[in-house]
């Protein structure tokens, strides 16, 4: 009996055995395409189908929220409140850029209606903020634009503008750093050559090593580090200081200035009027200017350090867009009393106002380069904000490494993330002149404004599983189209009748095409606490306006944009796709070995 008794023991530890060699064995066939070179190969074989498998994989609200979020160990702190988001907005949409972009669209488009001109790019922006704010309030987490796009579109989607929206900050934070130095030597009077070492043996552009640049930059990443509620305090104290000195602009402005600059220019050979070039020069000179409101995108990163989201974030949003077009157009009004359109310093419109002849105030130019100054290290404070969480989400989908993703359980903060690109930016900031047009800067921030908007509408009209998402999406690629169509007429069509009669054709079809939409495709879901309203007339409008700018932008920004975007493509080929198989592959292993009777249909479909 008891022999009996000691072989089903035997064979029953032997089956525990067989069962967790199975486990083991499974692992190390799905556990990681990186263990060896063969391993590697074997992945490298399966790409296709494992793209197939990815690529367009979805994820859920929730899962976001709890599951993925969980993958960076500690969690952020919730210490932001509506004025701390609002403070992180102007402080990242009103920097050095509307010091230069106002002189040159007031200068060659608009005239003295570049105050309209700012007034239509910030309404522009406003639409944007709205399918935003929609995301950010259903779904608090700090990936923003990556974490949205993925539970739309899915996985590539979300990696291939997340890594174009990375290394835009990256090189525009490296841009930023290099004028800061050039604004602080213009407030102390001091010229850069004095503290840029010129190496001869470099390549030109690439030859004027800039310490300040790399002190700011590391300075700012141990600052973001440290806490993110001292981060937007430290931020409040910038902005406020920067407002000082743009109010300090718009009262001398108007108080020195001279309305008849508003129709007569310096020569009577120009055109005078308030609409010298008249409104296409109006919407040209929007297109240039709204680059001035790229930064707000940064606050929507925040939305899990908020403590009250579903009222924090859309007045953090929404208010800071608000508040930030109120002062573009009051400094452009200023600007256009102070000097006439045509004899605008494109370069520097301020400073050149305040030290010109009439007003003889050349100690203002140093009072300017001080505020623009403050204004570079508040873009530039919220933007390496952005940057890391949005790297650090990117990091909890395993499509770069997780390490990125990791939490520090006493800072409460991405230190990996930020470690990382503070000393990836430096760097380049130290050796290269990015002397880089705003445009050539912007445009994946552009490109991914228009994504929101159309997985705004997506989202809205499908539910994965129950709805046919076709209607949706022949729609969206239909609307898109007919914007381009648009958009491309009215930047090489002739100025003639037949463009005007296109370009009305075109609008008239855009509308009907929403309006058919709006009848024959009901919604499949709306937002509990807040949502874009007047759906789907406004992100269709966010649409419309993006294709429009991007469609202002010069080739050189659209070759920067594919190299990039092969480049992102490459790596998402050679590791993430590999990365993310990985990971599921485990979780289906787990999902197996809870629940043995589980089939592996079932267990991919519960992962």
């Amino acid at each position: 009996m008891s022999f009996f008794v000691i072989e089903a023991r035997f064979s029953l530890l032997k089956d525990h055995k067989t069962e967790a060699q199975e486990a083991q064995e499974m692992e190390q066939r799905h556990g990681s395409s990186f263990s060896s070179f063969r391993a590697y190969g074997r992945a490298l074989v399966q790409t296709p189908h494992r793209v197939a498998r990815r690529a367009t994989s979805v994820t859920t609200t929730f899962e976001e929220m709890s599951r993925i979020r969980n993958r960076s160990g500690s969690d952020m702190h919730k210490s932001l409140r509506w004025f701390d988001l609002i403070g992180l907005g102007v402080g990242g949409m009103v920097g050095a850029g509307v010091f230069v972009s106002s002189g040159r669209a007031c200068r060659y488009d608009a005239g003295p209606a570049v105050v309209l001109s700012y007034a239509i790019a910030g309404l522009c922006a406003l639409l944007s903020a709205f399918c935003y704010t929609e995301f950010a309030v259903d779904m608090p987490v700090a990936g923003g634009a990556f974490s949205y796009l993925r539970v739309t579109f899915g996985e590539f989607a979300a990696f291939l503008t997340g890594a174009n929206l990375v290394m835009e900050y990256v090189f525009s934070n490296a841009a930023v750093a290099r004028s800061f130095s050039a604004y602080f030597g213009t407030a102390i009077g001091i010229s850069t050559h004095k503290w840029r070492i010129v190496v001869s043996g470099l390549p030109e552009g690439f030859n004027e090593i800039d310490f300040v640049a790399v002190a700011v930059i590391l300075l700012i990443s141990i600052c973001i580090c440290y806490s993110t509620k001292e981060s937007s305090v430290l931020n409040m104290m910038l902005t406020v200081t920067h407002i000082l000195f743009i109010v300090f602009i718009i009262v001398v402005g108007f108080w020195k200035g001279d309305w008849k600059n508003y129709t007569q220019p310096s020569d009577p050979k120009n055109a005078g009027g308030f609409f010298p070039f008249g409104i296409t020069g109006v919407f040209n000179g929007a297109a240039l200017v709204y680059l001035s409101y790229i930064g707000y995108d940064a606050v929507s990163t925040m939305a899990e350090e908020v403590k009250n989201p579903t009222k924090d974030i859309p007045i953090g949003v929404t208010g800071s867009v608000v508040l930030v077009t109120i002062l573009y157009c009051l400094m452009a009004a200023s600007m256009a009393m102070l000097v006439p359109y045509d004899a605008i310093d494109t370069d520097a419109p301020f400073s050149a106002a305040f030290g010109g002849s009439k007003l003889g105030w050349g100690w203002a130019s140093n009072v300017i380069g001080a505020g623009a100054s403050f204004g570079i290290l508040t873009s530039l404070l919220v933007s390496m904000l952005g940057q890391a969480r949005y790297l650090c989400v990117i990091g909890r989908s395993n499509v770069v490494p997780s390490w990125f993703a990791k939490v520090h359980p006493k800072t409460a903060t991405p230190v990996n993330a930020s470690v990382f690109l503070g000393i990836f930016t430096a760097a380049i900031a130290l050796f290269t002149d990015l002397n880089v047009l705003l445009n050539l800067v912007c445009i994946g921030t552009l490109f991914v404004f228009y994504m929101v908007a159309n997985a705004v509408i997506y989202r809205r009209y499908v539910s994965v599983g129950t709805t046919n998402p076709w209607p949706t999406l022949s729609f969206l690629c239909f609307f898109s189209l007919v914007s381009l169509l648009f958009t491309l007429v009215w930047k090489f069509g002739p100025p003639e009748e037949p463009k005007m009669y296109v370009m009305g054709a075109c609008t008239v079809l855009a509308v009907a095409l929403v309006q058919m939409f709006h009848l024959k495709v009901p919604q499949a879901r709306k937002p509990e606490f807040w949502y874009v309203p007047l759906m789907p007339w406004i992100p269709c409008i966010s649409i419309f306006l993006n294709v429009f700018l991007l469609g202002s932008l010069d080739g050189p920004s659209y070759v920067r944009f594919g190299f990039f975007s092969a480049l992102a493509i490459i790596v998402y080929l050679l590791y993430s796709v590999h990365s993310t198989y990985d990971a599921q592959q485990e979780a289906v292993s787990c999902q197996s070995l809870k629940h043995p009777g589980l089939r592996s249909e079932d267990a991919n479909q519960k992962v």
